[in-house]
């Protein structure tokens, strides 16, 4: 499918999402977030893909919301406001219970809902310049739709500071605060985004899609009996299921299972590959 906003490049079962409105820093608007929200469906339902990046072309990685998008929210009356959010916080969602691991790969400023994207992701690589920021209520607003998967990623307390006093701050201070997974130089971004893809693409695809589903169950629940016999119910059917059978069969015969193969690990031109397509 064509996008206006999106570059889509596949490879290796690898799908990378390239946000490309890079005149404007990433920066989204209705049209963007339509187009992200239909291209993460399509690519979770791709069986081709073992896994989805998510990168932006030219400076930034992504400002946040288009200044001509606000302005034009800022006439909306309050129900056009409410279906408009809606469709962010669809989007958001949508990245957030994809079946297939997400990587977002990012460079330069993230900032605001750009935050959101990073959040959403379910791990983030980060280049050694990225920034970050939270600048909502300089603006009169509040961080409402990606707030939970900001304050997820970064926690309560670190959420108290940076939502309520919207400064700047580094990669070093993300992966303090567990925003960020891994920061890099920026000319090894793809290299580290690459080898995190390498590990994915040895995990069975159903058991990272069950692990996904665990992780949102057990997140903020509390152990109780409820808990403790659904997470027993998980294990038992992960036993029973086709991967966990071949996993296990494989392991004990010394070979690779039957979901890994060579033409899915990334290529070693990947990274130029990467590198080349983040500076248009």
């Amino acid at each position: 499918m064509k996008y206006k906003t999106l570059e889509i490049a596949v490879q290796h079962g690898v799908g990378v999402i390239w946000m490309n409105r890079p005149d404007v820093r990433n920066a989204f608007n209705e049209i963007m977030i339509a187009e992200l929200t239909q291209a993460f469906k399509a690519a979770d339902a791709d069986k081709s893909l073992r896994a989805v990046v998510l990168a932006g072309h030219g400076p930034a990685f992504c400002a946040g919301a288009d200044l001509n998008w606000m302005k034009k929210m800022s006439g909306y009356s309050l129900r056009e406001n409410h279906a408009d959010a809606m469709g962010l916080a669809a989007m958001l969602n949508t990245i957030y219970m994809m079946k297939k691991p997400t990587v977002a790969r990012v460079h330069g400023p993230a900032f605001a809902g750009g935050m959101g994207l990073v959040t959403a992701c379910d791990i983030a690589v980060a280049a050694q310049e990225a920034e970050f920021c939270l600048s909502e209520v300089k603006l009169g607003l509040i961080a409402a739709t990606i707030g939970p998967y900001v304050v997820a990623a970064m926690g309560e307390r670190h959420a108290r500071r940076y939502f309520l006093s919207a400064e700047r701050f580094t990669a070093a201070e993300a992966y303090r605060i567990g925003l960020v997974h891994d920061i890099v130089p920026t000319a090894e971004l793809d290299a580290g985004v690459n080898a995190l893809l390498g590990h994915l693409l040895l995990a069975s695809p159903a058991a990272i899609a069950a692990s996904k589903d665990l992780i949102r169950r057990v997140a903020r629940g509390a152990v109780d009996q409820d808990m403790i016999a659904d997470t027993a119910a998980r294990i038992a059917a992960a036993r029973a299921s086709a991967d966990g059978k071949e996993g296990i069969r494989s392991f004990l015969e010394k070979r690779k299972p039957s979901w890994v193969e060579i033409k899915t690990q990334p290529a070693k031109d990947a990274k130029a590959k990467m590198a080349k397509a983040s500076k248009r």
